[in-house]
C-alpha cells in the first residue's frame, strides 16, 4: 500500500525522461541545417498565413471590394515556388515527375477547386470580421478528417471523432454570437452569407486536402519535398488560369484603377496590400510544405492550431475586431478540439511503432 503513491510519479518521470531521450536522439539524427530549415517553415506559416488573412480584412476595410482580386492574389504568387522547385532538380539531381493524362486532368480539376476556395473566402473575409473568419476556417480540419475517411480510407479513431464534435460546436457557439461582431455597414444577410461561405470554403478545402492525399496515393506512389512542391506549382497555375479568366470576365482588372484611386491610403497603399497579400500566402504555401516534408502532419496540425488565435489575436489588436466572451469561449474550445485531433493524429504511429 505504501509503495502505490510512489509508482505515478516514478511512472510520470519515466515517461518525462523517454521523451526527453526520443527527443536529443532525433536532434542528433538530423544535421542542424535540418532543424534551422524547420524553424524557418514553422515560422513562416505562423506569420505569413495570419497576415495574408489580415490583409484581406484590410483590402476590403479601405475601400476594396472584389472578391475576384483577392481570390487572384491568392494564387499570382505561384511562380515563387516554381522558383524554389527548380533549384530542387539541380541539388537533388532528380527529374521532374512525368505528366501523365490522368495526373494532369487531376490538377486540373484541383486547380478549379481551389480557384472556387479562394472565391469563398474571399466573400467571407468581405463580410466578416478576421477574427471570426480565422475561427470558421478552422472547421476545415473537421473536413479533412471526414473526405480523408471517406476517400482515403485514413482511421478515425475516437479522439478525432472528439475533435469534430468538439470544433463543430465551437462553430456553433460562434453562430450564436453573430450579433455582436458584425461590422456596421455590412447587413444581416452579408454577415450570414459570410459565415455559409466561410463553412462551404472550409468544406471544400478539406476535399482538396483529401484529393491531394489521393493524387499521391493512387497516381504519384511517393512523396518528396520536390514532388510536393511540383503538385503545389501545378495545382496553383491552373487556379490562376482559372481565377485570371473569372477576373476577366468581371472586368475587374479596369475596376483596381478606381479602387486604388479612391483606396484609403491611396494608390501606393493598395498596391502594396495586394503586393503583401501574394507573397505572405505563398511564403505561408512554402513553409507548411516545407514542414510537412520535414516533420510531420502532426506538426503541421500543432502549428494550424496555434495559427489561429495567433490571427484572432492579431485582428483584435491590430484591426480592432470585437472580441466577445462568447467568441473567447470558442477560441477555447477550437484550441481542445485541434488538440484532440493532433492527439488522435498521432495515436496510430505509436500504435504501430
Amino acid at each position: 500500500m505504501e509503495e502505490e503513491p510512489s509508482n505515478l510519479p516514478v511512472s510520470l518521470r519515466g515517461r518525462v525522461s523517454a521523451f526527453e531521450t526520443r527527443a536529443r536522439e532525433a536532434y542528433k539524427r538530423k544535421p542542424i541545417s535540418h532543424w534551422i530549415l524547420l524553424v524557418l517553415s514553422s515560422a513562416a506559416m505562423l506569420v505569413a498565413f495570419p497576415a495574408s488573412s489580415l490583409l484581406s480584412r484590410v483590402y476590403y476595410a479601405n475601400g476594396g471590394t472584389s472578391k475576384w482580386i483577392i481570390s487572384w492574389v491568392a494564387v499570382a504568387g505561384w511562380p515563387l515556388t516554381a522558383l524554389i522547385l527548380l533549384p530542387t532538380y539541380l541539388v537533388c539531381k532528380t527529374s521532374p515527375t512525368p505528366l501523365t493524362l490522368k495526373l494532369t486532368y487531376s490538377y486540373i480539376v484541383l486547380g478549379l477547386l481551389s480557384a472556387a476556395d479562394n472565391l469563398m473566402y474571399a466573400y467571407a473575409y468581405a463580410y466578416l470580421p478576421a477574427s471570426t473568419a480565422s475561427l470558421l476556417a478552422s472547421s476545415s480540419l473537421v473536413f479533412s478528417a471526414l473526405f480523408g475517411y471517406l476517400l482515403v480510407k485514413n482511421k478515425l479513431n475516437a479522439a478525432i471523432v472528439n475533435a469534430v464534435v468538439v470544433i463543430t460546436a465551437a462553430m456553433t457557439i460562434i453562430a450564436l454570437d453573430s450579433d455582436s461582431d458584425r461590422y456596421g455597414n455590412v447587413t444581416d444577410k452579408q454577415y450570414i452569407w459570410g459565415f455559409v461561405w466561410d463553412i462551404l470554403g472550409s468544406a471544400l478545402h478539406g476535399l482538396i486536402f483529401a484529393l491531394s492525399e489521393l493524387v499521391f496515393v493512387k497516381l504519384v506512389g511517393r512523396r518528396s519535398f520536390h514532388v510536393v512542391l511540383e503538385q503545389q506549382v501545378m495545382v496553383s497555375l491552373f487556379a490562376f488560369v482559372f481565377t485570371t479568366i473569372g477576373v476577366i470576365v468581371n472586368n475587374d482588372f479596369q475596376g483596381m484603377k478606381y479602387e486604388a484611386r479612391s483606396f484609403k491610403g491611396g494608390k501606393s497603399s493598395y498596391y502594396l496590400v495586394l503586393i503583401w497579400s501574394t507573397i505572405s500566402f505563398q511564403l505561408g504555401v512554402l513553409g507548411s510544405v516545407a514542414v510537412l516534408f520535414l516533420s510531420s502532419t502532426v506538426l503541421a496540425g500543432v502549428l494550424n492550431a496555434i495559427r489561429v488565435p495567433l490571427t484572432s489575436i492579431a485582428a483584435v489588436i491590430l484591426l480592432k475586431d470585437p472580441m466577445s466572451g462568447l467568441k473567447i469561449l470558442s477560441l477555447v474550445v477550437t484550441f481542445w478540439g485541434f488538440g484532440c485531433y493532433i492527439y488522435g493524429s498521432s495515436s496510430p504511429s505509436k500504435d504501430s511503432s
